[in-house]
């Protein structure tokens, strides 16, 4: 009786060593996760806070370069009106000129649209008849020889 109470005594200790020693580690693992844990989430919001600064600036560097386009275009645009003023050699060819420049600049407004045929009619889920025919849904629709 006394070995199986040794047995049993040995295994409780065992036990509570087992358990002891678990407590610590999870203690351990739980204390040093938080930390690793908030470090990985400082890193991934310091990244998607660059993210936005890089495609805020990217935005911004568009627009102003567009602007610059656009006044560039409007430069140009000048620059050939006032060539057309100065070295047309006569009314006409100045007239032409000017004119050639309008329609360059209209072009992009004046594109044509696609519009629908005159005469654009829906189909029709019928069979169209003459007056005198009798129509799909008649009852003598379709049968020759028909006496009535």
């Amino acid at each position: 009786m006394e070995q199986s109470y040794n047995i049993w005594l040995l295994l409780v200790l065992a036990l509570a060593a087992g358990a002891a020693i678990g407590f610590f580690i999870s203690r351990q693992i739980a204390a040093s996760n938080p930390e690793r844990t908030q470090q990985r989430l400082d890193e991934l919001q310091e990244r998607f806070d660059n993210y936005q600064t890089d495609v805020i600036t990217h935005f911004n560097t568009t627009a102003t370069l567009v602007g610059k386009l656009t006044q560039s275009y409007q430069d140009v645009q000048q620059h050939l009106a006032d060539g057309a003023d100065r070295l047309a050699l006569d009314e006409l060819t100045r007239q032409r000129l000017l004119e050639s420049l309008r329609v360059d600049t209209a072009l992009p407004a004046a594109r044509e649209r696609l519009s629908l045929p005159k005469n654009a009619e829906p189909p029709k889920d019928y069979a169209p008849k003459d007056k005198d025919e009798p129509g799909t849904l008649d009852e003598s629709f379709g049968l020759k020889g028909h006496s009535s």
